[in-house]
C-alpha cells in the first residue's frame, strides 16, 4: 500500500556518499564496541546556547516539528562539535555544511523531521545507513536503545567513531562498509534510516526490519527524488511518501553502481 503525505516544511537535503564494495558478502568494518548509553561528556562552557536554541524555535517547532523527544535531543546535541573548525560559527545554520572528503552534514530541520517520522519511543535498536560525521548517531543516541551505524568513508568512519567516544555517545557502534548491504549480523532493526538517494529500496535493509519496523530514505535519480517511509507488516509493506527531497547518491551493491549523472 503507497500513501503520499507530506512533512512539516521542505528543506535542503544532503548527506554522505556510499560507495560500492563490489560484493554482497563483503565484511563490515568495526570501529567501536557497544556500551551502555551515558550522558555526552561536553565542557561546561557553551558559547552556542543561543544560536542552538534559536534553531530550536525557528527552524524546528515554526516549521511543525512538535515531538518533544526530538526536539529536546536537538537541543542536547551540540552541532558544533560535528563541523570543521572553520564552520563551527555556522554550525546553526538552516542548511548543509560540508565535512570533508567531499561530504555534508544535513541541515537541522532535515535530521529533525527525519528523526520524528520514525517515531521512535526509545527502546529500539537502529541501524542508520551513512554515518558522515556522526550527528545524526548522536541524535538517535539520545532516543533509542543502541544505535549502529554504517559509512562506506574509512577516513569519515574513524573519525566520526573517534568523536562519538570522545563526547561520550557510548550506545553508538560505527562500522565501515557498503551500508546497502545492511549489518545481517546484528539485525533485525526496529528503525532503519538512509541517508543517500537509492534507485529503489535496498532489499537486504527490508529484510532486515523487525515486524512492525519503520525505514526512512529518499529513492530517485540525481535530479528526482521522494523521500520514503516503509513500515513492515509480516511481508509486507505500507509506503509513505512524505516529500520531494535532493540528497547526494548512495552507491553500493544494491544501490547506485556509479552515481547517476545530473
Amino acid at each position: 500500500m503507497r500513501r503520499r503525505f507530506r512533512m512539516p516544511d521542505e528543506g535542503d537535503l544532503a548527506a554522505a556518499t556510499i560507495e560500492d564494495e563490489g560484493s554482497a558478502k563483503s565484511k563490515m568494518k568495526p570501529f567501536r564496541t557497544i556500551g551502555p548509553s551515558v550522558p555526552p561528556r561536553e565542557g561546561t562552557g557553551d558559547e552556542f546556547a543561543v544560536p542552538r536554541a534559536e534553531m530550536i524555535e525557528r527552524q524546528l517547532r515554526r516549521r511543525g516539528i512538535s515531538d518533544s523527544r526530538v526536539l529536546s535531543a536537538m537541543a542536547a546535541v551540540r552541532r558544533e562539535e560535528f563541523v570543521p573548525t572553520e564552520f563551527r560559527p555556522r554550525a546553526y545554520e538552516d542548511a548543509p555544511l560540508p565535512i570533508g572528503e567531499g561530504q555534508t552534514i544535513s541541515q537541522p530541520y532535515i535530521v529533525a523531521a527525519m528523526t520524528c517520522a520514525l517515531h521512535l519511543t526509545g527502546n529500539e535498536r537502529v541501524l542508520e545507513v551513512g554515518t558522515g560525521c556522526g550527528y545524526q548517531a548522536a541524535i538517535f543516541s539520545q532516543l533509542v536503545k543502541v544505535v549502529f551505524t554504517v559509512e562506506s568513508l574509512s577516513e569519515l568512519a574513524a573519525t566520526a567513531a573517534a568523536r562519538l567516544e570522545r563526547l561520550g555517545y557510548a550506545n553508538v557502534h560505527v562500522h565501515c562498509g557498503d551500508g546497502t548491504l545492511g549489518l545481517p549480523d546484528v539485525a533485525p532493526f526496529d528503525a532503519i534510516l538512509v541517508a543517500a538517494a537509492a534507485p529503489g529500496v535496498p532489499e537486504p535493509l527490508r529484510s532486515q526490519l523487525t515486524e512492525g519496523g519503520r525505514l526512512i530514505l529518499p529513492v530517485g535519480d540525481a535530479e528526482n527524488q521522494e523521500l520514503l517511509y516503509l513500515e513492515r507488516h509480516d511481508n509486507s509493506y505500507e509506503t509513505h511518501t512524505l516529500e520531494a527531497c535532493r540528497f547526494v547518491p548512495l552507491v553500493g551493491y544494491y544501490g547506485w553502481k556509479e552515481p547517476p549523472a545530473r
